[in-house]
């Protein structure tokens, strides 16, 4: 188990860096970040491909389908609509709201794999996600308080910002679930292989919308030059950057977890990813984090230690 929180830990550090890269180049759309990032991933997943390719061979037409499904649904749309809310709604707040995942998976899991994994107990499991979201109530206060003294604020891009991390928040609910369920049926499976067959899946969905993307902006004489933007080198190695730490690295990281660990319990991880992003976001800033982050964080963490020693219990240990 132990091992398997490290490799979450290590996932959450590198899913982390993509809260602070629509912030660095905030003149870039959020689509042609996420078609370029997912592009990029693509690309470096051809040579990883060669090297798995016997381990790529074992995969069925099913197995590919669903590579593309969670190609599709977990890393384009996803991210398009992550760099978007960033865009409009600052770095803070759509990770406070993705930083809810460690509460809805679970209660997610408990409702769909228990018959699997078990089902964990309601009374010893609502108060440790109560102290999360205590922890990520007083982690974003300070930002929220922020936002109502500026008067100059766009309340009605802040709304657009919220309702796209929403969005964001649907899909990567359903893709940790679904891509631990087809690790977790498939156990004798590389999970090294099974990232680097996400990146071939996501290649030609990314290139087919980069192209329609720079066929859109020519056909309406969008003043952003493409094909990369007014700053091609700080982009490009940016993107790169994201593709291999995030998408391969972090995905890996990922994997390996989820053959380790039940889903309830995986998804309850996924609150590293929210603490790296909160850590980028004030870097980023050069700012030190209010008290009330700290007391934030440490709930954040109190919660997630309390929810992982929870043990779930089978249905033929009820009986």
């Amino acid at each position: 188990m132990m091992i398997g929180v490290a490799f979450a830990l290590a996932a959450g550090m590198m899913w982390g860096l993509v809260f602070v890269g629509p912030l660095l180049i905030p003149e870039y759309p959020g689509i042609l970040q996420s078609f370029s990032r997912y592009l990029a991933f693509g690309l470096i997943a051809l040579p990883l491909g060669w090297l798995d390719r016997a381990e790529l061979s074992r995969l069925s037409r099913s197995d590919w389908l669903e590579a593309l499904k969670l190609a599709a649904i977990g890393n384009l749309l996803y991210y398009m609509l992550l760099s978007s809310a960033i865009q409009r709604a600052g770095a803070p707040l759509p990770s406070m709201i993705m930083g809810t995942l460690p509460v809805i998976i679970p209660i997610c899991a408990n409702y769909l794999n228990h018959e699997r994994d078990g089902r964990l107990p309601w009374l010893k499991l609502i108060p440790a996600m109560g102290v999360m979201l205590a922890g990520l109530f007083c982690v974003n206060q300070v930002e929220l308080m922020e936002l109502s003294k500026n008067s100059s604020s766009d309340y009605v891009r802040y709304t657009l910002g919220v309702a796209l991390a929403v969005a964001a928040l649907i899909c990567w609910t359903w893709y940790p679930m679904r891509n631990s369920n087809w690790l977790r049926e498939h156990s004798g499976r590389s999970p090294r292989a099974w990232a680097t067959a996400q990146g071939l899946a996501t290649l030609p969905l990314a290139l087919v919308g980069y192209l329609l993307f720079w066929g859109w902006s020519a056909a309406t004489n969008d003043s952003f030059p493409m094909p990369f933007g007014p700053r091609p080198v700080h982009f490009i190695s940016l993107m790169l950057a994201i593709a291999f730490f995030a998408s391969w690295l972090g995905t890996l990281c990922w994997n390996e977890a989820s053959q380790r660990l039940s889903t309830a319990m995986v998804g309850q991880l996924i609150v590293f990813e929210t603490l790296a992003a909160l850590a980028y976001a004030y870097l980023l800033r050069g700012q030190w984090p209010e008290p009330m982050t700290f007391l934030g964080v440490g709930l954040l963490l109190a919660g997630m230690l309390w929810a992982v020693k929870i043990k779930p219990i089978h249905t033929e240990m009820a009986h």
